[in-house]
Parts: structure tokens; sequence; C-alpha cells
């Protein structure tokens, strides 16, 4: 059988070189290091183009089923061999692609059958293959941004050597160190569909006939198509409407595939996989009004610069929700069967983490049942920083909830310490725990309620938290240096004494990391405790700038709490 061989072909970006042979058949690739050979019938080979890559002269080979297969390392002389393979095997020109090098950063998006070109002066700048897009998003009035499918794992990049890019669809760009994880193209004005599938510069009469619309809508909803982001329509198993998220902010419609769900809102759409899902949490809100569920994931969702590692969603307690899933008799009883079922009718809350826990297979996490707070809740009202929240007290970890969103392993825990940080009166109200973890980093939650201040050293001792208590300490020793400087103290008003205390115990704590009271005066503790509440905060004013702006208003605070 006739065949043509070459060497030192690299597969859709692998690591590892390989053996390429093309016979009347089709043709092969076989890694060099031995592994998976990779195979393309002659019947799927649609189209093929030749040009500069990055590591000699590459055959891109364009499949009839819109997928493509890169091939690279040839040499410029064989270029002629590679020619007659194509047109008297294969039927089909190898087509001479000059790729533009001008470095200009404007130009054309054109959709191919496989692929989105960028075009300078009708020469490709850059394609990006459908495969490797996860997601899309329009950014801005006239911005889309496009991200790019990232590995799992090192391991599962599809492209490490011996397994090739025989399974590495979407994945080729996990080849290398660094990663394009996102790419925003800058698309201004109006334009017809036709004209923007067609590649034509000026519309037709027919054309202009036909409703103009945003280009870059148009593009964004192209894209979208193309790439099959999102699965198609007719396969959600369920779809949740208009769904409040406290993280990212905004209302989004939930629809579950098979291997992912969709939050589609008015700007933002993002595509996420069941495997990225690492955690599952429903929590009740002490209002008893509402539900949170809690989703964490790895790697985060992420929306510009800013990344999301858990999605908040809030539920009305007693909304009701009735729903069949759109899913076959045989899929269900066959995949499914005892996780979910074909009807629903309960509450909204439920109903979405049934379908969760069916579709993932993740365990649900809920608060533990060693742990109620004063007002017999689950959750404990607390802040992180200026960030008000809820504290969850589960079987394996604290978790705060809506923002910022933060998960604290017990066994990650070194101790735990109990401190009034607040000044004046406040401080005899509430108190902050700070948790030091085996890292070496710090978590502090404030303006905890003074009644929970029981019910959770208790839990601390069920779970066998090291726990070290600084308020007692810091009360006794302070009150007893009061009275001794000052025995008319000793019948004069509590809350004076309580005041007086708390000063004393702030400047203590503030070594801890508490980030609003680092950049304290740098007044010794003598000088701090003589001079009048007042006074150090005129100080702060006087000092100017951001710095003493910040320090202000958590003071302020702490005063009318």
């Amino acid at each position: 059988m006739a065949m043509e061989s070459f060497d030192n072909i690299y597969l859709d970006l692998s690591k590892e070189s390989g053996k390429c042979r093309f016979a009347e058949t089709g043709f092969g690739w076989k890694p060099s290091g031995g592994g998976d050979t990779f195979t393309l019938d002659h019947s799927n080979i649609g189209g093929a183009q030749w040009s500069r890559a990055a590591k000699g002269y590459e055959v891109k080979i364009l499949q009839r089923n819109s997928g493509i297969v890169q091939l690279d390392g040839f040499a410029q002389e064989d270029f002629d061999r590679l020619s007659k393979v194509f047109k008297n095997w294969y039927s089909t020109n190898l087509e001479h692609k000059e790729h533009a090098l001008r470095g200009w950063n404007w130009g054309k998006g054109e959709f191919g059958k496989a692929e989105l070109a960028f075009n300078v002066q009708n020469r490709p700048a850059f394609e990006i293959p459908y495969s490797e897009i996860s997601n899309t998003n329009l950014a801005g009035k006239n911005e889309v941004a496009v991200e790019f499918a990232l590995p799992a794992s090192g391991d599962d990049t599809g492209t490490n050597g011996s397994l090739g890019g025989a399974r590495g669809k979407g994945k080729k760009a996990g080849a290398g160190k660094d990663q394009l994880v996102e790419m925003r193209f800058y698309i201004p004005g109006v334009t017809t569909k036709k004209e923007a599938l067609d590649g034509e510069d000026a519309p037709s009469d027919a054309e202009e006939a036909e409703e103009e619309q945003n280009a870059a809508n148009l593009f964004y909803d192209t894209l979208m198509e193309k790439a099959e982001i999102g699965e198609v329509a007719g396969d959600t198993f369920a779809t949740f409407l208009d769904v409040l998220h406290l993280t990212p902010r905004g209302r989004f419609d939930i629809d579950m595939y098979e291997n992912s769900f969709r939050l589609r809102g008015k700007t933002y759409d993002y595509k996420i996989q069941y495997e990225t899902l690492k955690k599952f949490m429903i929590l009740p809100k002490p209002d008893e009004l509402h539900f949170m569920i809690c989703i964490g994931l790895d790697p985060p969702l992420r929306q510009g610069q800013t990344r999301y590692p858990f999605l908040v969603m809030q539920f009305k307690k007693d909304e009701e929700v009735t729903i069949d899933l759109n899913m076959t008799d045989e899929l269900l009883k066959e995949k499914y069967e005892g996780k979910l079922l074909p009807h629903y009718e309960q509450p909204l809350h439920q109903v979405v983490t049934q379908v969760f826990r069916g579709l993932t297979g993740k365990k649900v996490n809920q608060p533990a049942k060693d742990f109620l707070s004063h007002h017999q809740q689950f959750g404990i009202k607390c802040s992180i920083k200026a960030s008000e929240g809820f504290l969850y007290c589960l079987e394996k970890a604290f978790m705060f909830v809506p923002k910022p969103a933060t998960y604290i392993a017990y066994e990650q825990i070194k101790n735990i310490v109990l401190s009034r940080v607040g000044g004046a009166v406040s401080a005899s109200r509430t108190f902050d725990i700070t948790i030091e973890m085996k890292t070496g980093v710090e978590s502090q939650f404030s303006n905890i309620n003074r009644e929970e201040q029981k019910p959770l050293e208790e839990f601390f001792k069920v779970k066998g938290l090291r726990v070290k208590n600084e308020m007692d300490e810091d009360t006794s020793a302070l009150l007893a240096a009061a009275l001794r400087d000052n025995p008319d103290m000793a019948s004069s008003d509590e809350e004076v004494v309580a005041a007086k205390a708390d000063r004393g115990s702030a400047d203590e704590d503030s070594e801890s990391a508490d980030e609003d009271f680092q950049e304290d005066s740098e007044s010794d503790v003598a000088e701090e405790f003589d001079s009048a509440h007042e006074s150090s905060g005129s100080d702060a004013e006087e000092e100017g700038g951001s710095d003493a702006e910040e320090e202000k208003r958590p003071k302020k605070k702490a005063k009318t709490g």
C-alpha cells in the first residue's frame, strides 16, 4: 500500500513529537514515546491549509464534521509531497495560507465552520477553534469577552506526550506553562446577520431591508451558537427562572444539563461544568424567611478580573414550585434511578437542591446539629471587615456568607481566639473571633453578639478546637487596675468601667489581624489610655489621607453599636 511518512510532527500542540503517516485510506499519528494513535479517515477530510507555524510549517486539516486537526513541524520542502498526497488521495487542494505579520490589533472577525478567524487585510492574524472556547460574555456595549477552556488538572490536557491530541478536544492550550484564559474584542457600530457571516464589506439592497443590530451583540450570539456554549436548548433537564444570586450579584436563569449548568443573566452568561463543583451547602437564613444555597467552584467563576469561588443563591422559604424533568423514562431509570424524580412539587430551594444533587452526585452539606445560636438559629450575624453576613457552623467547617463567601475547614485551624476589639460600650455587647490557621493565615469575624459566646464555646469543645479566651482576662485585670487606681470608681456607673477597660483591651489586641485597626495611632499605651476618646479621633483626622478615613469609620461604628 502506498504511504508517505514524516517524523518529528506535533499533533494539536502536543508536547511530544510523533510519526505521521498518510495513506489512501486516511492518516495516522503515533507519539514517539508510545501511547494512543490518532487516526482520521479520508472521508472526513474536507480541506487542508499550509502555513508557517511555531515548529516549522503546519498542515491544518478541516474535517467534514467541523473539527480541526493541526500537524506542525514539517519542513518547507515537504510541501510538494504533501500537496500530491492531498490532491491524489483526498481530492482536495493543499491551500497556501499567508499569515498577517503587520502586528495590527484591528481587523475583521470571520466565523468559519470550525474556528473564528481574525483577519488583517484578508490574511489571518490568528484563529480560535470553537472547541477551545468555554464561555463568552457581553462585557460592555461594544465589547465581547471570550474565555478559553482550561484543563482540570496538569495531566488532563489531552496533549501530554503519550496521549497526544487523541482526546484533547477543547484542551489544546493546556500544553503550555502559560495559558491564555481570556481575550476581548471591541466591536463598534451596527451590522446585519448576513454581513457578519458572509464576511462582505458592504450590504446589498436585500440586506438593507434586514433589521440592523448592534455588531457586538450579533458577534456574541453567533459565537454562542457556533461554539455550542451551554449545549442545545432542547437538552435542558430543568430550568429555574429568575433566581436571586447574592454572589455574583444579580438575577439569573439556571439551565440544568447532563454535564453542566448555565447561568443566564441580562449581561453575563456562564457555563459551569459539574466537575468544577466541589461543595454544595444549603443554609437557612436567621430571618426564618429565606434559604441560601452555596456552591463552591474550583476553578472559580471569573467575571473580568474578579473571581468568585462561591455562588450564593437566595430563595424564599415558602416559595413552592411544580416541575417535570425534561428527561426520558429510559434515561431516568438507567442513569438517575433513586437520584431524581420525574415530577417535583415542593419548595423551590428543595427542588433546586435535589436536582443539583441528582445530576452532580455531590453531597449536600447542612449546618451541624450540635450547634444552635442563642436565638435557636443555625447562623450567627457577624462581619468580615465592613461586610456583614452570617457565620454557619457545619459538620467539618465554618462557612461565612454571602460576601466574601469564606470556607474554613476545622482540620486546618490551629486555634481560635475570642477577644474584644471594639471601642467603648459596644465591646461589652459584642466580641470578635480570630481564627488562626496552620498555614499562618488569619480570619477575623467581628461584632458577634455577646449572647452567642456560650453556644459557640460549647460547640468548639465538641469539635475539639483549641480556644483562647482573651476577654475574661482583659476584663478582670483592667477592672482590678481601675479600682486600685481610683477607689471612687467602685461606686460609679458600670458602663464607664467597661468603656475604660475596653479601651485598654483594644490597645492590647492591636497586633491582631483586624486590618481596620492595624495602622492605629503611634502613641504608646499610657497616652492612649489617658487621652479622651474624642481626641484620639481628632488626631486621626488631622493626619489626613485615606488611612485616617479608614481608621475613623470602624471607631465610629464601635462607639454607636
